[in-house]
């Protein structure tokens, strides 16, 4: 006897994620169309008057950019993008840190979480990325680099995690927009995962993995948003999170603070688009986005290729995601990119 409903087709898919060789669930099954993921939002507001973003008077001052000049001595007034030491740092600035593991008895191990943290913030309390001019967004990228270069001097910064948070259900402690910087002693499992199958991929093809991605995106087209002279942005085959966008260089660039000025500016207007088509499509979502690049631990990663992602918090990880390491994407990428494709950004 036949299952019931065994003549039926599967409208779901198992993607192969061939960077982390995860398998995500493309279930546009589901029944949602684009349009559904628009949802209202609740915002989070604090008065100008009470954000400790808006006066940096008693802030650690690190780097600011006014007017289109950088300053690294004294915080101007007309401050545009500053960065700041983070008030409640995750990981400690220590003049002598332990950077070799420690045991706990027979199964366990520490090392001292040596490291900075620092805080990217716009002067405008109100407009966050996506309401930004493509020359405010290369600001915040000017500033993401210069403090990048000054982070990796460090002998036990190992890798320069640079990301930011945008609404509360993704994570932001505070409405100002911000973005954060993170280095750690280490290099974590999932991105030496990830270089290790870059580097197999490059012996065995002589090309860089991401190049090979993006060349095929930009052939097939169905996946992609939107590109310019240096960039792509595409919803990855094998997207871990609804309307994920990954905007990588189209030339072969391992180390994102290698940048030059004419690619922060292309960055800057790639990312503006983006995050416009993103704002407009789905309402202002929560999102997260983070930089991958090569790790700043003295080795050399040619075979690597930096890019940005952007995860809309729209799909909220359940039991199953947690259980079995399998995200289940509601909306297959190609519907995706072509929602977000059709958004005017004005």
């Amino acid at each position: 006897m036949k299952n019931k409903g065994e003549n039926k087709c599967c409208a779901s898919q198992l993607r192969y994620d061939v960077i982390s060789r995860d398998w995500v669930v493309v279930a546009p099954g589901r029944g949602k169309r684009p349009e559904a993921f628009k949802k209202e939002r609740v915002k989070s507001e604090i008065d100008p008057k009470e954000c400790v973003f808006c006066r940096l008077d008693n802030a650690d001052f690190l780097f600011a950019i006014a007017g289109g000049k950088k300053f690294e001595k004294d915080i101007p007034k007309n401050w545009d993008v500053a960065a700041i030491a983070n008030k409640f740092p995750a990981f400690c600035a220590i003049d002598k840190p332990k950077i070799c593991w420690q045991k706990e008895g027979e199964l366990y191990r520490t090392m001292d979480a040596a490291g900075f943290c620092e805080v990217i913030i716009t002067r405008d309390h109100y407009k966050h990325i996506a309401l930004l001019g493509a020359e405010k967004i290369k600001e915040i990228i000017d500033t993401y680099q210069a403090r990048f270069l000054a982070l990796k001097k460090n002998r036990f910064v190992k890798y320069v995690s640079v990301f930011h948070n945008h609404g509360v259900e993704a994570g932001a402690s505070q409405p100002h927009p911000h973005s954060q910087i993170i280095t750690t002693p280490l290099v974590d499992t999932d991105l030496r995962e990830a270089l290790a199958n870059y580097k197999k991929y490059w012996r065995g093809h002589k090309k860089c993995l991401s190049c090979a991605m993006t060349e095929w995106e930009l052939k097939n087209g169905a996946r992609l948003v939107c590109q310019n002279k240096d960039f792509a942005a595409v919803c990855p085959f094998a997207s871990k999170a609804a309307f994920e966008v990954v905007i990588s260089p189209k030339k072969h660039l391992p180390y994102f603070e290698t940048i030059t000025e004419p690619q922060k500016k292309s960055l800057a207007q790639i990312f503006s688009a983006v995050m416009k088509k993103i704002y407009s499509g789905l309402n202002d979502p929560p999102y997260n986005f983070y930089l991958h690049t090569a790790p700043s631990d003295g080795r050399d990663y040619p075979y690597y290729h930096w890019h940005f992602t952007i995860v809309p918090k729209i799909n909220i990880a359940a039991g199953f995601e947690m259980n079995a390491r399998m995200e289940i994407v509601p909306i297959a990428p190609e519907d995706a990119a072509a929602y977000l494709r059709a958004q005017s950004i004005g």
